[in-house]
């Protein structure tokens, strides 16, 4: 599990965390915690500009935003016909 956010790693790592901006929270909702230390999930902490998932939840500028659809593997469909045809 990527996560680009200290806080919340943190928080998936230490578990439940009782506050006053947490308290409203169920502790079931915290079950990544169990999972991080039974070894499931590795948390790793990335930087933001490489968080693959803002391109599906944030307004990205164009250059960010292309060079994340490349690491996806998404590709044009007229960069691909023109591959495709280089062949021939």
């Amino acid at each position: 599990m990527y996560e680009d956010n200290a806080a919340c790693i943190a928080q998936l790592k230490d578990g439940y965390i009782k506050g006053d901006r947490t308290k409203h929270i169920l502790p079931k909702f915290f079950f990544t915690h169990d999972l991080q230390k039974s070894g499931d999930v590795r948390v790793l902490q990335i930087r933001s500009n490489d968080n693959l998932s803002d391109l599906f939840t944030k307004a990205l500028p164009t250059a960010t935003f292309k060079k994340l659809v490349y690491r996806i593997g998404l590709r044009r469909l007229k960069d691909l016909d023109e591959y495709t045809h280089k062949g021939e």
